[in-house]
């Protein structure tokens, strides 16, 4: 991918407070029509908000909660062919509240994928190695959901929509399919078979055990999964050394988006990026696990990229 910015592009804005019916507040200059939405007022305790194509316009989920799916028409109103439209809900419009939005393209409508036990709506972009998938959960350990990649996931987040119990189901490579860990808690990654059956994606699916979390009888889920493209995104762990000239961890490329969590205790799931801080120290950071303001000038949350 020699331009990164055609398939994730990150873009700051100014809520207005506009309703839709009075044309709401147009966000543009992401590049492309995201089909895949994050946004976050950097200024006030505000859930994150999650939105895509596949589940539709005015759906949406947070990161930082297991609240089921909730529809309001003065979300993010529309996806359009270079940003999106958002209403006057305040997670997304609050008026004078700065906003960031982290904006993923996918693979356009969804269609059906029959590669594995069950039968998926899928948007997949392999190019860029992002696919929003959507199912209905069968509580069977072992079954199986096409992806639409052409290689296999290194992250993966689920989410059931109808209830609000279960958590968010989260895969990372360097856990592997044993583990599994929550987006919307602090907690440490957890040995377990109920959500991935201890194994890892292959190149066209994704195995599922029989817990709630990531396979209920009869709820629809919604899944974010990322493969790696090289010179676009990467998957990884390190080890901390506690000393103020860190760890070094090779990406191959400039991140524009970073994502940190502690796995063997407690640690928020830390979010960097280059659009806040274009230049080191990069030193403000949002927490996907919590509704909490952006911090800034926290120096012991501080990396350079």
């Amino acid at each position: 991918i020699a331009d990164g910015s055609q398939y994730f592009n990150t873009v700051l804005y100014t809520g207005n407070g506009t309703v839709i019916g009075s044309g709401g507040n147009a966000i543009t200059g992401v590049g492309f029509s995201p089909e895949f939405v994050w946004i976050k007022s950097r200024d006030s305790t505000l859930n994150h908000r999650l939105q895509d194509v596949v589940r539709g316009a005015t759906k949406e989920l947070y990161s930082n909660g297991t609240n089921a799916e909730v529809t309001n028409a003065e979300t993010l109103a529309s996806f359009d062919s270079d940003g999106f439209t958002v209403g006057n809900a305040s997670g997304y419009n609050k008026a004078s509240d700065n906003f960031v939005a982290w904006c993923w393209k996918a693979g356009g409508s969804a269609s059906s994928n029959t590669d594995g036990s069950i039968t998926t709506s899928v948007s997949a972009n392999p190019t860029a190695g992002f696919s929003i998938i959507s199912y209905t959960g069968n509580a069977t350990a072992g079954a199986t959901l096409g992806h639409g990649l052409s290689s296999a996931p290194k992250f993966i987040l689920a989410k059931n929509r109808d209830d609000s119990v279960n958590a968010w189901a989260g895969y990372h490579v360097a856990l592997g399919g044993t583990h599994r860990i929550f987006l919307n808690t602090n907690a440490a990654a957890q040995d377990d078979d109920g959500n991935w059956y201890d194994t890892n994606p292959s190149s066209s699916v994704v195995t599922l055990g029989n817990g709630g979390i990531s396979n209920k009888t009869g709820d629809d889920f919604i899944m974010y999964a990322w493969a790696e493209v090289e010179g676009f995104s990467k998957f990884g762990s390190y080890t901390g050394n506690g000393s103020a000239d860190g760890p070094f961890v090779y990406t191959g490329f400039r991140p524009a988006f970073l994502i940190v969590k502690r796995t063997n205790s407690t640690g928020s799931w830390n979010i960097f990026n280059t659009a806040v801080n274009p230049y080191n120290l990069v030193s403000n950071s949002l927490y996907a696990d919590t509704s909490g303001a952006e911090t800034t000038g926290v120096v012991g949350r501080a990396l350079d990229i």
